[in-house]
């Protein structure tokens, strides 16, 4: 449970496409984001810090932007696999923890397996032993529902669909949740985990271990050609990330070891998708198809029934209105040393 103040979930609204969270109480609750300074955990620093939380981010910066952290946050660039993390939290002395470092790449995980295990486990047991014993009161786990269940037996995929990741990727990330549990049961370090599908969405970088959405917005910003891996009839689940950010806020006083599905509510195919940014990127190129790449499922979307019911988060971004603003967000940020 959440201790030195009372988090009340008073009211859901749009408030900057975030929840607005309201806090009690005479002290400001600590937080470590770790990866705050990527992708996802940059926004959800954002709205922390817009909610009145005292926020360190913990990134190695492998990936992550110094510019995206908000400059009310203070930022420690450490790895997670590091003894360095020791001291952070020696330092910060944290109430809360977001934990989305990660390796994110199924691509990566085949080619190298062992390094996506060294930071997905290694990196977060170093982690869940900092939390315990500093006493970090909740754990909120960033995991992976898209490449966590396989391919699917049903659809939508709820938090009991069996579990049979493709990639070591699914595996890892899986491990890690297996770790939480023993760790909450030997160590009373509370949690909640976040099962994500593919999240997009502004600052999402269009290089390295990129999602699909960022990569076409970004060669289709430039006029450059876009692949399609496969036969684009593949399926997938796509939620903006303020949709995510939302939901990391929506759990905040849930604990007890939960498990939670995070979704848009539907799939679309890739060819599908592709068409949609045309049309509003005003695109004028087909796109060009290479081979299926392996470790990927087919089709995939997830329910959301259990945290629609216990937290009444609902997704609010639909993917026309989500993608319209990631394409904005790419012709206005368009990097001019890989042009």
């Amino acid at each position: 449970m959440v201790t030195e103040c009372t988090v009340a979930l008073l009211q859901e609204k749009k408030y900057n496409n975030f929840l607005e969270v309201v806090i009690e109480g005479k002290h400001r609750m600590r937080v470590i984001v770790t990866g705050g300074a990527g992708f996802i955990g940059s926004h959800l620093v954002d709205a922390l810090i817009e909610n009145g939380y005292e926020v360190a981010v913990v990134d190695n910066l492998s990936r992550g932007k110094p510019d995206n952290v908000n400059s009310k946050a203070k930022l420690y660039t450490v790895d997670i696999c590091s003894q360095d993390l020791k001291p952070v939290f020696d330092q910060v002395r944290p109430n809360l923890v977001f934990h989305l470092a990660a390796r994110t790449s199924v691509n990566h995980s085949i080619t190298d397996p062992v390094d996506d295990a060294s930071v997905n486990i290694l990196g977060s047991i170093n982690l869940f032993q900092n939390c315990a014993r500093t006493g970090v009161t909740q754990l909120i786990y960033s995991s992976t529902g898209g490449a966590l269940y396989g391919e699917p037996q049903y659809l939508p995929c709820d938090e009991d669909h069996p579990i049979n990741p493709l990639s070591p990727y699914g595996a890892s990330k899986h491990a890690a949740e297996h770790y939480l549990y023993i760790f909450r049961t030997l160590h009373h370090l509370d949690y909640t985990i976040l099962r994500y599908p593919n999240v997009y969405g502004p600052r999402q970088d269009s290089l390295g271990e990129a999602g699909v959405i960022a990569i076409f917005a970004d060669r289709m910003n430039r006029g450059q050609p876009v692949t399609i891996y496969g036969t684009g009839k593949q399926e997938r689940d796509f939620l903006y990330v303020q949709d995510i950010v939302r939901a990391n806020l929506a759990v905040i006083s849930n604990g007890g070891g939960k498990i939670y599905n995070l979704s848009s509510g539907g799939s679309i195919s890739i060819n599908d998708l592709f068409e949609k940014m045309k049309k509003i990127a005003r695109y004028r190129k087909d796109p060009i198809y290479e081979p299926a790449r392996s470790g990927e499922v087919f089709k995939i979307y997830l329910s959301t029934d259990r945290i629609e019911k216990e937290s009444g988060w609902k997704p609010q971004i639909s993917l026309d209105e989500g993608l319209t603003a990631t394409l904005k967000y790419y012709a206005a940020n368009i990097r001019p040393d890989i042009i």
